[in-house]
């Protein structure tokens, strides 16, 4: 093996173990990539910086811009919540129509903005329906991975036609997955609608007029007590701010009870008096431990409901932390969470997993729910707010004067796009340009809302899927896949790439998985006398066959708090998915896709 092959199998090598691993950011490992082709003399200096000027990432972009104008001006909303209101009290109704209604966005829009625009609806619908959260929300996620199959605007899919452009071939265009790709949501909407729904969790059953949901999904009553406080108490005459509770004990004053009356989630201004009886949560063991004389008087043990927690005003709801939140990284403490939103976090969602103590402490993690308190006028503020979902079915967020230019706009780019497919970079920019200028967002919504890990990601990896050619690494891999799977026959082909994939989407990002493998299925297509595009296809498929883990896909992590999900949970519904897929695909892409090249 010549060095440039050397160097381009270590490169790659390491870079597979880096995403693997996660212990490196993406964007970091992609950009990585990058400079060490151009340093070690793989690529050229154009050829390293290339994929910062190609129209797959101006495209990718731009989709972010446009699907975030749809969202300004309140139209996804609405589509979202139009389709709900059909779902009647049916489980099955409505799993079918969530998941109709998260593939017709993820048609338009990145999956994680389809997922996060119908969250909120989806998870009201629910319990008004008496259905938990968590029979609906994996099949939103599943539903916006199958409906990216059907349209060229997922970022996987731009890039596997990006690097046919790469070795000589045409791109795809806009409508060229649909004819696959629709036929594939048909099949996954079946099989979740009915035997997957069976797979599915029930952790949180609700049924209208039904408290203490929320609190056993969050096993809050097993960290709720009460005290009362004894006269010559060191509390008697502070405010709450100053009581040290959370500093010395880790726990929260959930409310104070003052001659029979509670307080819910008291200001921490709020005076303490003797005799006040305070409700805390956090550790009783920790707390006993920590108590210094006189001792606060511990009471009997009681069971805890939902509405003993709301009252005078004050609500308990759920919220998320948004894909692109600034509270990722960051503790409830250095956000000053409660003095921004008026609301107390009571316990933390992770990983199947609910925190109920040192929650100021706590660093967020994007996949995140909170458990939350305070008075119902700080919701419509809570709301609004970019960083957090809140999970309650409020009024519609419709703009107007917004609508109608953000509908035209959309349109118009996605019926040029479809004319002139060689142009949808040039297209998709005009169109985000369009929503600047005619006011549905600002440029700085538009900078907000660009998902620029993603970009990088595309950008840094692009020039591997270069390498990979000039090397000879691609027809390296090639020639085992030809060897292997030649043999027997072009169905094995398929399936033994569209298997590569789909394991290697399950731990890595799905854009990189795209600029490794492309090349591989172009160089077998070229050995077998093969259509590049059509084996290409498997490959962009492939990618999106991410059910497994909640780690294949970030879309998986965003409904896994909201659905109170385990890891395991995700392969038991995602494996029988996964091999329905591998076959629909394997037995479907050469009637649509002719292998044999022309």
């Amino acid at each position: 093996m010549d060095g440039q092959l050397i160097a381009t199998l270590a490169i790659l090598a390491a870079a597979l173990a880096a995403f693997a691993s996660d212990r490196l950011r993406p964007d970091v490992v992609a950009l990585a990539v990058m400079v060490l082709l151009g340093a070690t003399g793989v690529l050229t200096p154009q050829e390293t910086f290339s994929g910062f000027s190609r129209p797959a990432v101006i495209t990718i972009l731009a989709i972010f811009i446009l699907a975030e104008g749809l969202t300004c001006a309140g139209v996804t909303e609405r589509v979202g919540r139009l389709l709900l209101r059909l779902t009647g009290s049916s489980e099955g109704r409505l799993v079918v129509v969530v998941m109709l209604a998260g593939a017709f966005l993820s048609l338009f829009m990145n999956n994680i903005a389809a997922a996060a625009v119908l969250l909120p609806g989806v998870s009201g619908a629910a319990r008004k329906a008496g259905v938990s959260p968590s029979r609906v929300l994996m099949p939103l996620a599943f539903a916006t991975m199958l409906g990216g199959m059907a349209t060229l605007l997922p970022t996987m899919n731009i890039v596997v036609g990006s690097v046919l452009v790469d070795y000589g071939h045409e791109a795809y265009g806009l409508l060229d997955f649909a004819l696959l790709g629709l036929p594939i949501v048909a099949v996954g909407v079946v099989y979740m609608a009915s035997w997957g729904r069976r797979l599915l969790p029930d952790r949180a059953p609700v049924s209208l007029g039904r408290h203490g949901d929320l609190l056993d999904l969050y096993r809050l009553g097993e960290s709720l007590f009460r005290v009362r406080v004894p006269r010559g108490s060191y509390l008697v005459g502070r405010p709450l701010a100053e009581s040290t509770f959370r500093e010395r004990y880790g726990i929260n004053v959930v409310a104070i009870e003052r001659r029979g009356e509670p307080r819910m989630s008291p200001l921490p201004s709020t005076t303490i008096e003797e005799g006040d009886v305070l409700l805390l949560e956090g550790s009783l063991e920790r707390f006993r431990s920590k108590d210094v004389e006189p001792l606060l008087e511990i009471l009997p043990e009681r069971t805890w409901q939902e509405q003993d927690l709301e009252a005078g005003g004050v609500v308990v709801v759920e919220a998320m932390l948004a894909p692109r939140s600034s509270l990722i990284g960051r503790t409830l403490r250095e956000a000053h969470f409660r003095d921004k939103y008026g609301m107390t976090s009571l316990a933390i969602w992770r990983g199947g997993e609910s925190i109920r103590e040192d929650l100021a402490d706590v660093q967020l993690q994007f996949g995140d729910a909170l458990l939350l308190q305070g008075p119902r006028t700080s919701l419509p503020a809570l709301d609004a707010e970019p960083d957090v979902i809140l999970l309650t079915a409020e009024k519609e967020k419709v703009a107007p004067h917004k609508a109608r230019p953000a509908l035209v706009i959309m349109g118009a780019t996605l019926v040029l796009a479809a004319l002139q497919p060689g142009s949808i970079g040039e297209i998709m920019l005009g169109g985000a340009l369009a929503m600047v200028l005619t006011g549905v967002l600002s440029m700085d919504q538009a900078y907000r809302t660009v998902e620029w890990r993603s970009v990088f990601v595309v950008a840094g990896m692009l020039p591997m899927g270069i390498a990979l050619g000039k090397s000879g690494a691609a027809e390296l891999f090639a020639n085992g896949v030809v060897a292997v799977a030649g043999p027997l026959g072009p169905t094995a082909v398929v399936a033994g790439l569209l298997l590569m994939t789909v394991l290697l989407s399950q731990a890595m990002n799905g854009a990189a998985v795209a600029v490794v493998m492309a090349p591989v299925a172009i160089q077998v297509a070229s050995h077998m006398g093969f259509e590049p595009r059509s084996l290409a296809m498997a490959v962009a498929l492939g990618t999106s066959i991410v059910f497994l883990t909640p780690l294949g896909h970030a879309v998986n992590m965003l409904v896994m708090g909201a659905g109170g999900y385990h890891f395991r949970d995700y392969a038991r519904v995602g494996w029988p998915l996964a091999v329905l897929l591998l076959l629909v695909i394997v037995a479907l892409l050469p009637l649509v896709w002719p292998l044999q090249a022309a």
